[in-house]
């Protein structure tokens, strides 16, 4: 009977029916672990016996596929794959799969939550309250300001439209949207730097480069509209973190509201965990029931399919 390694503590937590078709397809579900993400000593320790693989932000890289002589499809429970080596899977011959839009609207709601509570400052208000304090903390309405959205996909689409709804402007910066799909979502097609220029607020919504090189780095930092607010539910390594609490405590950059990280958890001697004016959440945007069932299913259809020799749906290339 094939074996099915999950890596991923929150693989079917919000509903049997993935852990279900993996079960009733045969194909041996084993988690080693359900309060956290196997460590890289423990992926080692078990992937020899796995024909699949169904992983969160595990870094899947070449020497790992190694380890596996029978895998056969490697499954990621979402929609990024930058922490799985594509191209050692090509030439090994394992298809990678994926769940495109699953949680999609999860982590465009969550980033404009992420937005609001940065711009009106509610999670300095909440920690001030609970001890002892009653401050009043001022912060700009939304309405009539300008959004930049960097990566205009499924959540950056989303998220314009939840923006509209409060009456902002929008920028929007894609090299793989035309100019004329960008103005059909209602935003204003802009280069990187003229956004980072003209946008009161950033979010981002796009892969790191696989150089690791940050796609905001010092300088493009720098040059953010003075008291900007940065939003980042996307990936870790987009941001140079470092310049980012500079620029923070100097200042320049209104606020930033981040739920990814470069490494995660953020080590204890983080510059961003006390930097002023951010709002720091555990990599948890797609965290809804609807989002866990959906990229659970979505992952099980696929190993299943690949299992039983059939092409999968969703593949990443």
């Amino acid at each position: 009977m094939p074996t099915t390694l999950i890596t991923t503590p929150t693989f079917s937590r919000h509903s049997a029916r993935p852990w279900q078709i993996l079960e009733e397809a045969g194909a041996g579900p084993l988690r080693p672990r359900e309060d956290a993400a196997l460590s890289t000593a423990e992926l080692f320790k078990y992937v020899a016996e796995a024909d699949a693989l169904i992983v969160g932000m595990d870094p899947i890289t070449a020497e790992v596929m190694d380890a596996a002589p029978r895998l056969k499809v490697i499954a990621k429970h979402g929609v990024g794959v930058d922490t799985i080596d594509l191209a050692a899977a090509r030439a090994r011959s394992i298809p990678v799969v994926c769940a495109p839009g699953s949680n999609s609207r999860a982590v465009a709601e969550y980033t404009f939550g992420l937005l609001l509570s940065a711009t009106r400052s509610l999670a300095a208000s909440h920690t001030a309250v609970t001890a002892g304090d009653w401050p009043k903390l001022f912060g700009p309405e939304l309405h009539g300001r300008t959004l930049g959205i960097v990566g205009f996909g499924r959540i950056g689409r989303l998220l314009a439209g939840y923006a509209r709804g409060f009456g902002m402007e929008l920028l929007a910066h894609d090299p793989y949207v035309s100019d004329g799909d960008v103005r059909a979502h209602g935003a204003e097609p802009a280069t990187l730097d003229a956004l980072l220029a003209r946008a009161d607020a950033v979010s981002l919504h796009t892969p790191p480069d696989p150089s690791g090189t940050p796609l905001l780095d010092r300088t493009r930092l720098a040059a953010m509209k003075p008291g900007a607010i940065l939003v980042n539910a996307a990936r870790g390594g987009l941001i140079d973190e470092h310049a980012l609490a500079d620029l923070l405590g100097s200042g320049h950059l209104g606020a930033a509201a981040l739920d990814a990280f470069s490494t995660e958890p953020l080590p204890a001697d983080h510059p961003l965990r006390t930097a002023p004016r951010t709002l720091l959440t555990s990599h948890m945007a797609a965290c809804t029931p609807e989002a866990n069932q959906a990229m659970g299913a979505m992952a099980a259809e696929d190993v299943v399919r690949v299992l039983a020799g059939k092409e999968p749906r969703h593949q990443a290339r």
